[in-house]
């Protein structure tokens, strides 16, 4: 099998930590693009004393570290004033590297000792660094939140893990009508949405209903990733995986409100 076939089926997933880590579909896929031309060029440089997966994010990793590190400009001069001057002002109160392990651990289900392979640190320091994202984003960060979930006890646990992170539900949809009544009565601020609802409607179609009313992040739920992670059309920046651990519903909630511009305290902003 080529190295091409071997990573294929990781793209998707790779493409999701990109979005998570930019706060951004253009700029993460962007990054994806830029590992996978630096995989052509030089395939020899491929890790391949490790697992394909962990190879592939070894070197999307390397991308974003440089591209970091240099500080060079991967966005728009509009973007730049809005989603990553927000990014930065929060980065001043919490290390890039922290963001990373709690997304590769909670988000990407990598083991502490592949993350801590991948961001290049001592697996020690990746349950501290995990503990820091979570306690300074989930410190700034407070939320209205409106669930759109048409199963009953994945709602349950939702809300809960919701309101544990010390954020409000608006209130738990079932079918898209109901979505965006209940979105245009009480404005919230951050959406989570599954895809399939109980009236064959669609979690996609209600939250375009809403964000042509107003903008809001939002994070959608799925049970096929892959089918919203081409990268060939305008898809979710920020996604989970049913089933879906807590922490990586903490994960999603805390990185999508880290890059929304609303949730920033006074202090920071």
């Amino acid at each position: 099998m080529s190295l091409g076939q071997q990573l294929a089926p990781h793209l998707p997933f790779l493409r999701r930590y990109g979005r998570a880590l930019t706060g951004s579909q253009h700029q993460g896929d962007k990054y994806v693009r830029a590992t996978l031309e630096a995989i052509v060029a030089a395939p020899d440089q491929f890790p391949r004393d490790v697992d394909p997966r962990l190879g592939l994010y070894r070197m999307f990793q390397g991308i974003w570290s440089s591209a970091n590190m240099d500080g060079e400009e991967q966005t728009s001069q509009s973007d730049a004033e809005g989603t990553e001057a927000v990014a930065r002002a929060r980065l001043a109160r919490m290390t890039p590297l922290s963001r990373q392990a709690l997304l590769l651990t909670a988000m990407e289900g990598f083991t502490p000792e592949d993350a801590a392979y991948l961001i290049e640190v001592d697996t020690s320091e990746v349950e501290t660094l995990v503990g820091e994202a979570l306690a300074e984003i989930e410190k700034q960060t407070r939320a209205r939140v409106l669930i759109i979930e048409d199963e009953p006890i994945i709602a349950m646990d939702i809300e809960t893990i919701v309101r544990d992170l010390g954020h409000e539900v608006t209130g738990v949809a079932v079918t898209r009508d109901e979505a965006v009544a209940l979105a245009m009565e009480d404005r919230p601020g951050l959406v989570l949405a599954d895809i399939q609802l109980a009236d064959d409607s669609s979690g996609i179609d209600a939250v375009k209903d809403i964000l042509a009313e107003f903008e809001v992040p939002v994070i959608f739920i799925t049970a096929f990733p892959e089918r919203l992670l081409t990268g060939e059309r305008p898809e979710p920046t920020f996604l989970i995986t049913k089933p879906f651990q807590r922490s990586t519903v903490k994960a999603a909630i805390s990185q999508a409100l880290f890059f929304d511009e609303a949730t920033i305290p006074a202090a920071v902003a």
